[in-house]
């Protein structure tokens, strides 16, 4: 701490002599940050207001600033940016922002008190801070070196941002290689730790990825293109998360517990709603993003964050079932649905009450439908095993005589005497 404290005061005394005209001693600003605020001084960016009143002539009208900023590549990752950094930082006072490659501020992402302080900066969506808008910070200068960087303090050229600290990192089209924009970080101590540089390089490596694997054309003519729905099954006996040309990933119960749940609240969910869906304990939050954290390592980025949600759209083989039981085909429903794999084994409440739900409008079906075939598939299925008024109606429609009847006959009067029905 006290060695933290030494190298600030010292750049302070640095940034004061520079400003006043004098050259600092060597060695006391990395050159990196006396540059910049060489660069800063010849554009005659005045270090009192600049961060304060970025220039008039790149000032956009909200309605081209949200047009424009919803067509941006950057567009496209956000969700994953969020579930990637929005947990870590929602309790630590700092803000994310997504830039375009002229320093503007497309959004501002973090909890309402740190975007409060840092708009009285000015440092919020629509401003501009580029090196050459309000010299020297993070996000100015990752652009201008086309670097990842950090700023801490006293670094930044203008006065009214140095109780503030920022770490960025350049974010490039993964098909042409340019440069699109910038991901950073901003707020107190805790992102001048060089954690923050390595979690946003992290990032940055991610979103450059999602982007090379989901852009099969990256041009504007091309961002109309779609990707393929990925597919949780759930139904089998082994969970899988299915996403088109690559191998499907095998999940852990938890996990696929966690998809399907997300997949059935296609809204979201909050930590504490999440955590009551999953079990009737108290998981806790910090449990809940710890099995989302796992989840993201073992299977890759598709769960957002802020509520929790799936990024992409993804079809369920329980889907199918509800598809089929609509459609007026109870004996397909019958036959996909299976034992209930996942759904019959889960002890998650939110899971049991998906799997009720399910059957309950499987069975509504089968008896609506006038199907005695149907009715015998469901009567032989695991969850038409113990349905006393299916096996009644069998005995009374079947065919005297019928060894399907007497069959039926025999279970009524086993589940007579099992549950006196």
């Amino acid at each position: 701490m006290r060695n933290r404290k030494l190298v600030t005061a010292r750049v302070r005394d640095a940034y004061e002599q520079f400003l006043s005209g004098a050259t600092p001693p060597d060695g006391s600003v990395r050159s990196l940050v006396s540059e910049s605020w060489a660069r800063s001084l010849d554009r005659g960016i005045d270090p009192d207001d600049a961060a304060t009143d970025p220039r008039e002539s790149e000032i956009m009208s909200d309605a081209d600033f949200h047009a424009y900023r919803s067509e941006h590549l950057l567009a496209r990752v956000r969700p994953l940016i969020q579930s990637l950094m929005l947990d870590d930082i929602s309790d630590s006072g700092v803000v994310v922002a997504l830039a375009d490659r002229n320093g503007r501020l497309l959004w501002v992402d973090g909890d309402r008190s740190a975007r409060s302080k840092a708009a009285k900066i000015s440092f919020a969506e629509g401003t501009v801070w580029s090196e050459d808008a309000v010299g020297t910070n993070a996000p100015g200068v990752a652009l201008a070196l086309d670097r990842s960087v950090q700023i801490s303090g006293p670094e930044h050229y203008a006065g009214p941002v140095q109780k503030w600290s920022c770490t960025a990192a350049p974010v490039h089209d993964p098909t042409s290689g340019d440069l699109i924009g910038v991901i950073d970080v901003t707020g107190g101590s805790a992102a001048a730790n060089p954690f923050a540089l390595t979690a946003v390089r992290s990032v940055v490596a991610a979103v450059e990825r999602e982007l090379a694997s989901h852009a099969v054309d990256l041009s504007p003519a091309g961002r109309g293109t779609t990707t393929p729905d990925t597919r949780l099954q759930v139904l089998s006996a082994d969970p899988t998360w299915r996403v088109p040309n690559r191998p499907p990933k095998p999940l852990s119960p938890r996990h696929a517990e966690i998809l399907l749940l997300l997949h059935a609240h296609p809204a979201g969910l909050r930590t504490e709603q999440l955590a009551d869906l999953l079990s009737d304990e108290d998981l806790g939050a910090v449990t809940v993003r710890a099995e989302i954290s796992r989840l993201r390592r073992d299977v890759g980025d598709v769960v957002a964050s802020r509520p929790y949600r799936l990024i992409h759209d993804a079809a369920a083989d329980v889907d199918e079932v509800r598809t089929a039981i609509v459609s007026g085909d109870p004996r397909q429903a019958i036959q996909m649905f299976g034992r209930g794999g996942l759904l019959a084994d889960s002890m998650a409440p939110g899971v049991t009450d998906l799997l009720d739900d399910l059957r309950e409008s499987l069975r509504a079906a089968v008896f609506a439908s006038g199907d005695l075939a149907a009715l015998q598939a469901w009567a032989s299925s695991p969850h038409g095993a113990d349905d006393f008024q299916a096996w009644t109606t069998l005995r009374e429609s079947l065919p005297s005589g019928a060894p399907e009847a007497a069959i039926a006959a025999g279970r009524v009067r086993l589940l007579n005497r099992r549950f006196g029905a």
